[in-house]
């Protein structure tokens, strides 16, 4: 198979994830430097996000599929001694994550702001975004696991210090669980790169591509280096069984750490299973497929029903996320296009819906201080707005057809089925479930008669409809037309499934040489 380096299109600006990844950081040194009681610490760090978002709007535009391949690749070595390299590029599996990062932060900074030490705050989240839009550039082993650690240090803070409740106690569960996963990857980076070097006879490199096009390590130590690879994805996707620091970080984390854990850092997981685990380890990816789909079926099912029993309904939504992620993961490991696409469209529409869901969630806790559904009820009378909002995300989340939940979960069914029958029927039990448990639970809080504090409650601002507006808007679009985004997706998504067919052919022996043994 021939090494696609080539740009998937001939940009005129081949910089520009440059400084896609470095605004945000540009912007945490401004805000910095700005008085702590400034008036301007919101509307800056908004202006530096938006400036992120015009950027990666601009590399959506101009993206042009081609054949699958990298475009605006940046590959400058840094430490050339280890084969350290700042290599950024960007395709259909990885554009859309970009833009759901660059969409959301804004989003979740307009959204609402803290009532103290508001600096280290809009600090903190362009940290973050710095941190999150790495991730999906980078093509360096070891400068992605970089980006994935940045991430973990500001998440830490917001938690633990804009949060609710115990959210100490949170922050440290979050640290600790993902620190443990990164450490294991740590591992999985290191030794792939150096058994790949033993492996080819070249001198150290942590390049991506070239590991993955060369597919010289053996068969046996591919998959240590996976499973070192998937725990560390495993814990941030969360997969069920590693998914208890999820419901306490979701339910204590401020709206906006919130937002941004549902809407981006849990898909850093299920992104680093597509773009490293598949495309790194082709026949360790099929080996381990019936296994991971075991995990994806159990979360499913898992959540819905534990989501069913939940009181507090920010603590609902977060398990609908392991429900959620589940379904990602089983389209992921179908090992084919109609999976795989349905899995990454299912990526990016989680993060709008279920963004939305806290965004909402956070605004009613504003005014109500209390998220218990018992102590709610009847608020559609009082904010009709909000119900109808709210009521829109929720079917769109359930997977109504003509809203965007809809299209990635026939696609990822569809794939499952064809390839994986019975986990495919077994997941859409996750399907009824998830329609029981969200519809039961919009019903308890907005149906019946308000009284009480919730017959005053006030309805949506206009500041708050023009932030919930974008995300509104692509719930329809991406139900009635996601061709725009599987144009894009497809020749990359194809691409992946030849490299995984030809090096680790389906129902066929998928033996290799031994490291020190290049493959024919």
């Amino acid at each position: 198979m021939d090494v696609v380096l080539a740009a998937a299109s001939t940009p005129d600006f081949p910089a520009v994830l440059v400084a896609v990844v470095l605004t945000p950081l540009v912007g945490a040194v401004v805000l910095a430097v700005l008085p702590r009681r400034s008036s301007m610490l919101q509307p800056v760090a908004a202006l530096f996000m938006l400036a992120a978002a015009a950027l990666v709007a601009w590399v959506v535009v101009d993206y042009t599929a081609g054949a699958g391949g990298f475009a605006y690749l940046i590959d400058q070595s840094w430490v050339s001694r280890i084969g350290f390299s700042w290599k950024l590029g960007v395709d259909g599996i990885s554009l859309f994550m970009l833009a759901l990062t660059a969409l959301l932060f804004p989003l979740a900074t307009l959204a609402a702001s803290p009532s103290r030490d508001r600096k280290s705050y809009f600090v903190w989240l362009l940290i973050l975004e710095f941190g999150c839009l790495g991730v999906f550039l980078a093509l360096d082993l070891l400068l992605f696991f970089l980006f994935f650690e940045v991430v973990l240090v500001p998440m830490y803070f917001l938690i633990g210090q804009w949060g609710h409740g115990n959210a100490r106690r949170s922050a440290v569960k979050f640290f600790l669980f993902t620190m443990f996963g990164s450490a294991l990857m740590l591992v999985g980076v290191l030794a792939t790169a150096f058994l790949h070097s033993a492996a080819a006879g070249v001198p150290l490199t942590f390049d991506l591509v070239t590991i993955a096009e060369s597919q010289v390590i053996s068969a046996s130590a591919a998959r240590w280096a996976f499973l070192a690879f998937a725990l560390g994805f495993a814990v941030k996707v969360p997969l069920a069984g590693l998914h208890t620091w999820l419901p306490d970080a979701h339910t204590d984390a401020p709206t906006a750490g919130s937002v941004i854990l549902a809407g981006v850092l849990l898909k850093l997981g299920t992104y680093g299973f597509v773009r490293f685990g598949l495309y790194l380890f082709p026949e360790a990816s099929r080996f381990f497929a019936p296994l991971m789909l075991t995990f994806g079926v159990v979360g499913i099912v898992y959540g819905a029903a534990v989501a069913a029993m939940q009181r507090d309904l920010k603590r609902l939504i977060a398990y609908s996320s392991v429900a959620h992620l589940g379904f990602i993961v089983l389209g992921i490991f179908a090992l084919n296009v109609e999976g795989l696409s349905g899995g990454l469209l299912q990526m990016v529409n989680h993060g709008i819906t279920t963004g939305a869901l806290f965004l909402l969630v956070g605004w009613l806790y504003e005014r109500r201080h209390t998220r218990e559904i018992s102590e709610l009820g009847g608020l559609a009378r009082p904010a009709p707005i909000m119900a109808a909002v709210f009521l829109l995300v929720t079917l769109a989340s359930v997977g109504l057809p003509g809203l965007n939940g809809f299209v990635g979960e026939f696609l990822v069914l569809l794939g499952a089925f064809s390839s994986h029958r019975w986990w495919a029927v077994a997941a859409t039990v996750g399907v009824i479930l998830a329609a029981v448990y969200l519809l039961w639970a919009f019903g308890r809080v907005f149906w019946g008669r308000a009284t009480g504090e919730n017959a005053k409650l006030p309805d949506l601002s206009w500041r708050e409809r023009l932030v919930v507006a974008p995300l509104l808007a692509l719930i329809l679009f991406l139900g009635i037309y996601p061709r725009p985004v599987l144009d894009r997706m497809e020749p990359s998504v194809e691409h992946l499934v030849q490299h995984l067919e030809e090096h680790a052919p389906s129902g066929a022996d998928s033996a290799r040489p031994s490291v020190g043994q290049a493959s024919p």
